[in-house]
């Protein structure tokens, strides 16, 4: 047991160590968490989630000091309709199809909210308004996650085909894909522009986190409102406006971004490694089935709306 133990850490430091050379990208990285998580198993499973949460908002922060922060301005401004019109929209869609398919109405909420603003984040803020129990976030949760490692993959694909600009496949990945994770992975590998885009945007949709979760509160006639307010975006303006307006050389401020970048990349690889044979079970067929619809036609739309309306 204590060598089978040891073989686990020794395959997990070592997949650990190729995510830190510049040979891993993002959708490598969760792909090797993926294969680590599925066949040996991951050896540090109950420090995974925290481990990944604060990783990833360091990481979001560290982009931050790559970005003008007027830059950042307009392009949150660039998606506000977008953002507002598809998360009333598929918070509206969810709630019929959860209906028409016979879902418990906390599942069906939990899987919308976390397509409709950002994955796993809505789900845990959500969660505890909605008083949901284990299994019903294991089953939000495992939804997401799947579909989000897909997106991780085929996004940057169907970008390329369509020859989707940078700044449309920003608006379309911040929108479309689930996690933030995955929408930086994703756009990270499209281009610096859609990075850049697709960060700023996420960001400012992942702040409706709080007025949903306010909505839940209402709508549920829930009693407990303690709503997790997503503090490290404000930190991720701070380091844009320091980046804009403090006079030190770009090449400091480029070493935090790569650095970010790198931190990035060992996030998604331990989200892949935190998936478990547990959770792809925990999945049933119905709530899976109201999260693909939902992902296609949020997709969908959101790519018509960007290649019909944004031309640059």
């Amino acid at each position: 047991m204590q060598t089978s133990k040891s073989f686990q850490q020794i395959i997990f430091f070592l997949a650990l160590a190729f995510c830190l050379t510049p040979y891993a990208s993002p959708p490598v990285a969760l792909a090797l968490g993926l294969v680590i998580a599925l066949t040996i198993g991951h050896p540090f499973q109950k420090y995974n989630s925290k481990a990944t949460k604060i990783l990833l908002q360091v990481s979001v922060v560290g982009l931050g000091f790559g970005m003008n922060f007027g830059n950042v301005l307009e392009a949150g401004k660039s998606g506000i309709l977008f953002t507002i019109a598809t998360i009333f929209g598929t918070l509206t869609l969810g709630y019929f199809i959860g209906r028409w398919l016979k879902i418990e109405r906390k599942t069906s909420h939990l899987i919308s909210s976390g397509t409709a603003i950002c994955g796993g984040s809505a789900i845990a803020a959500v969660g505890p308004v909605l008083d949901a129990n284990e299994n019903e976030m294991s089953v939000a949760l495992g939804t997401v996650f799947i579909l989000n490692s897909i997106a991780l993959f085929i996004f940057p694909v169907i970008g390329e085909y369509l020859k989707l600009s940078q700044t449309q496949f920003g608006i379309w990945a911040a929108i479309a894909i689930h996690d933030t994770s995955s929408v930086v992975g994703a756009a990270a590998k499209y281009g610096d522009e859609a990075l850049k885009i697709a960060t700023t945007v996420k960001l400012a949709r992942a702040l409706w986190i709080v007025p949903v979760a306010l909505g839940t509160a209402f709508l549920f006639k829930s009693e407990k409102k303690k709503i997790t307010i997503p503090y490290f975006i404000f930190l991720f303006i701070l380091a844009s406006i320091i980046r804009t307006y403090v006079p030190l050389e770009s090449k400091v401020f480029d070493i935090f971004v790569s650095i970010a970048k790198t931190g990035l990349v060992v996030t998604l690889f331990l989200i892949g490694a935190g998936l478990s044979r547990k959770t792809v079970r925990s999945v049933g067929i119905k709530p899976f089935v109201e999260g693909v619809l939902l992902w296609i036609v949020i997709g969908s739309v959101s790519l018509w709306a960007v290649t019909s309306l944004i031309h640059n």
